[in-house]
């Protein structure tokens, strides 16, 4: 009989990263909003074209309906995960980086644009809001990571329970010193970035706006540091990480409770490329289709990175976590 998964950790804290904070966020922006009624203009300048010069009018209702919509159900569905399925701090970082980050993106958006508007007489007077959107994703950027370093760290769980008799190993002769590792990237995702990146720049040369240079080398590093990875299993356990060092995530061997190969797919499983979550609370680096090593870890957590030769991989790390048991039981 199997059984049952432990409680993820931190629910409290879980709770104020992933709902309160953006939800507050919100809040205060809707409040400012209307603070600004009497110097706006009506109608409003509600939507901007290629250029970002004013091509949509309506009411304040209008301007601010997709916080009041989408940021909520984004929090409450990122909070939702973390609550339920955040047994991994991976997971309840990710969950509250993005549903801040996303909240300071779009207020930032909202009261940028309005701003923008105060104390015209005529909204399609209103300049251009270029400046708005670079401040508006490089806020939300910061706000995020700001958010997933407060999130706070589960505590070890080691075991000296030996790991499952059924999954695979690999012959070591005692004493004998062993290690893998491989490289992997993401191709398609590779391509994917690239063209959103090449996207960006035209978009900088054609508006004559160079600070949206730095949203394209923000996403540049982005891809850097998700769709390349270097994985490794030695004395350390399980270490995957990018060419940044950051994200990064390693299973010690003294929480291995089984490793395995298996076969992901991205989408199908895991909703596309780079550091995922997927269903069950499932996380680690989704690169590709194709060969993966998954571990199952004390704590009812699951890490999965995808990486050519993982037969090899889990089998040797099954075996050095063998040995580190029995070093430890003979201590």
């Amino acid at each position: 009989m199997t059984a049952p998964r432990p409680t993820p950790p931190h629910r409290l804290a879980t709770t104020v990263t992933t709902l309160v904070v953006p939800l507050l966020l919100l809040l205060a922006t809707v409040v400012v909003a209307l603070s600004w009624t009497p110097r706006l203009p009506d109608p409003l300048a509600v939507h901007w074209d290629a250029s970002m010069r004013p091509d949509g009018f309506g009411s304040l209702k209008d301007a601010i309906a997709i916080p009041l919509l989408f940021v909520p159900l984004f929090a409450l569905g990122m909070w939702a995960l973390a609550f339920w399925a955040g047994r991994d701090d991976s997971v309840r970082r990710l969950s509250a980086g993005f549903a801040t980050g996303l909240a300071v993106l779009v207020s930032v958006v909202v009261l940028g644009s309005l701003s923008v508007q105060l104390d015209l007489a005529d909204a399609a007077d209103a300049p251009g809001i270029g400046h708005v959107t670079v401040w508006a994703f490089g806020g939300g950027i910061l706000a995020g990571v700001l958010a997933a370093l407060v999130v706070p760290r589960g505590r070890p769980m080691p075991s000296d329970a030996p790991v499952d008799p059924s999954a695979p190993r690999t012959n070591l002769a005692p004493g004998e010193p062993a290690a893998w590792s491989r490289s992997v990237t993401s191709p398609a995702g590779a391509w994917v970035g690239a063209v959103a990146v090449l996207v960006n720049v035209v978009l900088a040369l054609v508006l004559r706006t160079p600070a949206m240079l730095l949203v394209g080398a923000g996403i540049a590093l982005l891809l850097v540091s998700t769709l390349v990875l270097h994985v490794s299993v030695d004395g350390r356990g399980l270490v995957a990480r990018s060419p940044l060092g950051w994200p990064a995530v390693r299973v010690p061997l003294d929480e291995v409770v089984a490793a395995r190969a298996t076969q992901v797919d991205p989408f199908g499983e895991f909703g596309g490329w780079g550091y995922r979550v997927g269903a069950g609370g499932r996380a680690g680096f989704v690169l590709r289709k194709g060969e993966a090593i998954q571990v199952e870890r004390t704590g009812g957590r699951v890490m999965v990175v995808t990486v050519d030769d993982a037969p090899t991989a889990a089998a040797l790390l099954n075996t050095l976590a063998d040995r580190a048991r029995s070093t430890t039981t003979a201590r």
